[in-house]
């Protein structure tokens, strides 16, 4: 989620999700410690006790290769006080594998095992520790050596996302793999991965067996799905998505308010414009503003938009 799910947005989506806990985006670590500065700028919440303002703890996701430096990195980040460190073993970029980071150490177990075991040492139980893995590079021949590297190296619980580097984020994701993961460790698991509906999450829970779940993108595309989830496991009727957006509006300018806020100008329509590409996967109305902005480069231009999005809503304007 690397570009999109960032402060702004994980402080907008929580106010509406019951969430146990998040993820930032990753920080890369390369051959030196950073300094307190990076891990602050990638997560801001850690002034405010490591938590968004809604209140949901937040933890602070690692990217590289290098056992040792990244050992070093999660001893002095395990001094900022987050609420976890979480190690990132499933990006698919082919800029990222290109430089041994994410999910293209999957065919090296041993060097998995490694890194865990050194990061597990360094933070000593001063804060969690959990990574974040796919089923593999091209194929799933690793996937259990890979699993059972990272936790018996010492993570505490690992977020399988049910598709190999080469699957991307083409569907389906192969959610039987996770309840093979779970099988052969002794930690819990979590499932990731093509979870955009109530729908999808049943079934996903009934081919891995896992009722624990991540969301990525499709938290994105439908901010109550958390709350849907919830709401169906303790027996209530879960509405489907379509007529709340209503109260998406709100959670769309106060995002566009943060992000023209914090922003350069230039940077801030491909932010908005992200997530409405992923919102008119259920709300028409996001598809509609989205044809609307999707040529606009001005930011002052897609101001004028948002604002009369607020005035047909009654709210406030956002800039």
């Amino acid at each position: 989620m690397e570009g999109m799910l960032d402060s702004r947005l994980r402080e907008v989506i929580t106010r509406v999700g019951t969430y146990d806990w998040c993820v930032t985006e990753f920080v890369r670590v390369t051959n030196q410690r950073l300094p307190s500065r990076c891990f602050m700028r990638a997560a801001p919440e850690l002034a405010h006790g490591a938590q968004t303002v809604a209140g949901t703890p937040v933890r602070v996701q690692l990217l590289g290769s290098d056992p040792a430096c990244l050992a070093a990195n999660a001893a002095f980040l395990a001094t900022l006080k987050p609420a976890g460190i979480d190690l990132n073993f499933g990006c698919p970029a082919p800029q990222v594998n290109r430089h041994r980071g994410g999910a293209v150490l999957l065919n090296e177990p041993e060097l998995l095992h490694t890194i865990a075991r050194e990061v597990s040492a360094a933070i000593a139980g001063r804060v969690a520790f959990t990574a974040k893995m796919r089923l593999g590079v091209s194929d799933t021949a690793k996937a259990l050596e890979a699993a059972q590297s990272l936790a018996e190296g010492g993570a505490q619980l690992l977020v399988v996302h049910a598709r190999t580097k080469a699957d991307g984020y083409r569907p389906p994701a192969y959610w039987e793999w996770v309840g093979r993961v779970a099988e052969v460790v002794q930690v819990p698991v979590v499932a990731n991965g093509e979870i955009w509906t109530l729908q999808d999450y049943l079934r996903c829970r009934a081919q891995s067996g896992r009722s624990d779940v991540m969301l990525g993108r499709g938290a994105l595309a439908d901010p109550f799905l958390a709350q849907r989830i919830r709401d169906h496991l303790a027996g209530a009727t879960a509405r489907p998505p379509g007529g709340d957006w209503p109260r998406v509006v709100p959670l769309l300018l106060a995002y566009w308010q943060a992000v023209r806020r914090e922003l350069e100008p230039r940077h801030a329509p491909g932010r908005l414009k992200q997530w409405l590409n992923l919102l008119q996967r259920h709300y028409l109305p996001a598809a509609v503003l989205f044809r609307q902005i999707r040529a606009l480069a001005d930011a002052g231009e897609i101001d004028g938009h948002l604002a009369a999005l607020a005035r047909a809503h009654a709210l406030a304007q956002p800039v």
